[in-house]
């Protein structure tokens, strides 16, 4: 995005992918489909250590309805939006093609790639840039930093552009794996391995009490789903911090404790099976059974300190957990290139000018969603069109 918008501003541009094709988080995400955009933009939802107005300023350089317009009708990448999840997908559901229509649109505007092309050194030499790569050094005028950050090395991501701002002597917030799934040792919920359902998720640390809602799925090792990799963050600084770690609750249905209250005293048959109207099967025999009660109590039958307890369970579910799969599983990289060491209007450091960061180098990422694309395609344009001035 950033050498598409800078290379319309009438600057040469060279785009050093250290891959052979570039893009690779663009092939995996989504599923392979790549929700490239939220249906609603929610800056309130971002995270950052930095100012979090900066974080919103950047995001609505370019509003929601621009983006969609540039895919469509620039890239010619046609959308639409699942109302379910309220995402927009390439109408082909294919990643594939958003990448490659990003590369097309590019090399049409008149972008030089090189591919293959490792970035080993970044110097300022009077007033311009001496880029050193794998294949030979650049002498640039504007550089544009958008590596990303640690998450999925096996696209290529490893961190370069971080060192290498840090080393310019950018201030750099601790980065951790976020949007990563949970890891439980030992896994006490194996056996419901592959049962999936939306739920209500609540991570409490040092007084805070983060929630999201959504997707969850069971994993051989622990936990993942759209609901755990909104909170993941939470658990993943606790345990970097030491101390305490956070605490994860859930709640596995619509109903609160007052209506499984009453479902619970006005219903008729077996306690799991009127668990099991609102929950899979195998999740509602495992909570009857984390709850002390036998598998063959009536309803009618059920003591009050059972009910309590198995309410507990149905909307507050202590999650035991122990790690997390860390940057190979990560959607994004949490920390980053502080959001005061680059002008908001611009994205260009305030340390040297003429260097511009952009996407997952800075401190600020979203929910699972598209948002992080929103984050980028901004982000990229925002750096691109500043830097070809």
């Amino acid at each position: 995005m950033a050498a598409i918008v800078a290379r319309r501003g009438g600057r040469p541009v060279v785009v050093c992918e250290k891959t052979t094709d570039g893009g690779r988080k663009i092939l995996i995400s989504g599923g392979g489909r790549c929700n490239i955009l939220p249906a609603e933009l929610q800056p309130e939802r971002f995270v950052t250590a930095s100012a979090p107005h900066l974080a919103r300023r950047m995001l609505r350089s370019w509003p929601l309805d621009h983006q969609r317009e540039f895919f469509e009708h620039d890239a010619g990448i046609p959308l639409a939006l699942e109302t379910e999840t309220a995402k927009w997908f390439p109408a082909s559901h294919r990643a594939r093609d958003v990448r490659d229509g990003l590369v097309a649109l590019a090399r049409r505007e008149g972008v030089e790639f090189r591919f293959d092309t490792a970035l080993t050194e970044l110097n300022p030499a009077d007033g311009r840039w001496l880029v050193r790569t794998s294949r030979g050094e650049i002498d640039a005028e504007r550089v544009i930093l958008a590596t990303g950050g640690f998450s999925v090395p096996a696209t290529g991501s490893d961190g370069l552009g971080l060192r290498v701002a840090a080393g310019l002597g950018h201030a750099i917030h601790e980065t951790y794996p976020a949007l990563t799934p949970l890891v439980a040792e030992p896994s006490v919920h194996a056996p419901l391995s592959g049962v999936s359902l939306d739920v209500r998720v609540r991570a409490k640390w040092q007084g805070r009490v983060t929630e999201a809602h959504g997707g969850f799925l069971f994993t051989h090792r622990g936990y993942s789903g759209p609901s755990i990799l909104d909170v993941s963050h939470v658990l993943v600084r606790s345990r970097m911090a030491g101390g305490d770690p956070a605490t994860v609750r859930v709640q596995w249905c619509g109903l609160d404790a007052n209506a499984w209250q009453d479902a619970l005293t006005s219903a008729s048959g077996l306690v799991v099976n009127v668990v099991a109207r609102q929950v899979p099967q195998r999740l509602a025999e495992r909570l009857v059974t984390e709850a002390s009660i036998p598998s063959g109590r009536l309803v009618a039958d059920l003591r009050r300190t059972e009910r309590l307890a198995l309410v507990e369970r149905l909307t507050a579910c202590p999650l035991p957990w122990t790690g997390d799969e860390g940057y190979k599983k990560a959607e994004v990289t949490g920390g980053g290139v502080a959001l005061d060491e680059v002008h908001p209007q611009t994205l260009e450091s305030v340390r040297h000018p003429g260097l511009f960061v952009c996407g997952e180098m800075l401190d600020a990422f979203g929910p699972i969603g598209g948002f992080n694309f929103a984050w980028a395609w901004a982000t990229g344009r925002l750096a691109g069109t500043a830097a070809s001035r």
